[in-house]
């Protein structure tokens, strides 16, 4: 994954601020099926990649042109309707410089929208104002109904994001990952077209086709606004115009500078700095892997080998602000990201790859899932998976999560400490601990309830590492053979 700014987007995401018949380029519209988008990509893999052209204008609009040109109020698609499904639009940018057709579907028929300068009320000289009558939109974002925040955009690529229920954005996910760990050859097909289709007062389905070089696909987000968060049903049909060496399907992409265990190497006052914290894996025999985040010294790749795996997620655990102290972007609200298969997905891996970064700007965290079978030219790959960002750590399990990590001098030379703090272990249980090495050796293990912390179990391990160098620790709560805690993968000295 390279370092692209995606926080340049969330910035236009906040920067950019609703559209009656006035924007539409004609009544009536074309007929419109989720068959008709899949016929497009299925044509469209079959004829040479052409990239859309790049405004010349957008690399104008920069952060303060984006923040000083807001949607004006007043014309809101479907702002005269109750409910959370008022669609705002965004101008073309530095940061997405491409433009997207978008249509709205009513009654089974399409119909697109035409760009209309005067939806941006921005001053006289803004660049917005510079980019013509035929500009062209970025992509769009969803408003709650007190008008006061928005709850789902997709803006640049394929990437979208949505707040949860916390109202705070985070990581984001994005429609397809393509040989995102292979340096150099990492590849982002973009939406072109979006077709939006309002179900009710608090839902709508987006409709997406996908074009890149290696790529194309017909995407389908069956999108819902609950009490708990936002849920989205996606299906997916893609067609492979060349040979792919590492496909990613369900990508999320998130944050991790350090937290409590990295802290001493960084220079920000703030404790700790990450939208993400672990990446949980659950596989198809119940058992949950649990892999805290790192910035690590060099790019990495974990992989978790599985056979229809019920999901992976990249998780936002740590929900106290004391352990963050940022009264201004509030790590502690950030959502976490649950990606579950609607439809078995057989053999593969849920990959992830971090590169190391020195701030907070760059997204150096990318989760995914590669199937083990070869993507050929030609070939078709379906998926059909649920996404659910919250701000729950996953799906309730019954066992004993991982709570913190931390990590220490052991007090002799060239021994490392690592305590892990378990949260969800009964008053009374005597856990056995299950400790597997690469990389180390064992010098001593314990465990004891913490005092005074209700169902808090501590771990303290003092390994040491073979040549200094970064060893991995697999750890789990267990009861005879039984588990009693996630399967925790750490990753020390890396």
């Amino acid at each position: 994954m390279m370092d692209i700014d995606r926080r340049a987007l969330i910035g236009a995401s906040g920067a950019a601020l609703l559209l009656p018949g006035t924007v539409l380029a004609q009544q009536g519209g074309e007929r419109f099926s989720w068959d008709m988008v899949i016929a497009r990509a299925r044509g469209l893999a079959r004829q040479p990649y052409r990239e859309t052209p790049h405004h010349p204008g957008a690399r104008k609009v920069d952060y303060e042109a984006l923040y000083k040109a807001r949607f004006r109020e007043d014309r809101t698609i479907w702002g005269d309707l109750p409910g959370d499904t008022g669609v705002q639009l965004f101008p073309l940018s530095a940061s997405a410089e491409q433009p997207v057709e978008i249509a709205l579907v009513e009654n089974g028929r399409a119909t697109p929208l035409r760009y209309d300068p005067t939806i941006f009320d921005a001053p006289a000289d803004n660049a917005v104002r510079q980019l013509g009558p035929d500009a062209g939109y970025a992509g769009f974002r969803v408003m709650n109904s007190a008008r006061d925040g928005d709850w789902l955009s997709f803006l640049g690529a394929s990437y979208f994001r949505s707040p949860g229920a916390t109202k705070q954005f985070g990581l984001s996910a994005r429609a397809i990952a393509i040989n995102t760990s292979i340096q150099g050859k990492e590849e982002f097909p973009r939406f072109t077209h979006f077709w939006l289709e309002r179900t009710g007062p608090s839902g709508l389905t987006i409709y997406a086709l996908l074009d890149g070089a290696s790529i194309t696909g017909a995407y389908r987000f069956v999108t819902e606004k609950t009490a708990q968060g936002v849920q989205q049903d996606v299906d997916a049909a893609l067609f492979a115009r060349r040979p792919i060496a590492e496909l990613g399907l369900m990508p999320m992409t998130s944050m991790f500078w350090y937290d409590q265990a990295s802290r001493a190497s960084r220079t920000d006052w703030r404790p700790e700095i990450h939208d993400s914290d672990l990446l949980a894996v659950g596989s198809a025999d119940g058992t949950i892997h649990a892999r805290p985040l790192i910035n690590p010294a060099a790019p990495r790749v974990d992989a978790f080998a599985e056979r229809n795996p019920k999901g992976f997620g990249l998780m936002q655990r740590d929900r106290n602000f004391e352990n963050y102290q940022d009264d201004g972007v509030f790590y502690e609200r950030r959502p976490s990201l649950w990606a579950s298969p609607r439809k078995p997905f057989g053999a593969g891996q849920v990959r992830l790859y971090a590169f190391p970064t020195t701030s907070e700007y760059v997204d150096n965290v990318c989760a995914y899932w590669t199937p083990a079978a070869a993507v050929r030219a030609g070939s078709r790959i379906d998926a059909s998976y649920r996404l659910d960002w919250s701000s729950a750590g996953g799906p309730a399990t019954g066992i004993a999560v991982l709570n913190n990590v931390w990590t220490g001098q052991a007090g002799e030379a060239c021994v490392d400490r690592l305590i892990l703090d378990f949260s969800g272990v009964a008053k009374d249980a005597r856990p056995d601990i299950w400790v597997d090495l690469a990389g180390a050796t064992l010098v001593r293990k314990g465990g004891y309830p913490v005092l005074h912390q209700p169902g808090l179990f501590r771990v303290a391990l003092d390994l040491r590492r073979e040549s200094g160098n970064a060893a991995d620790v697999r750890v789990q709560l267990r009861s005879g053979n039984a588990a009693m805690s996630e399967y925790v993968h750490y990753p020390l000295g890396a």
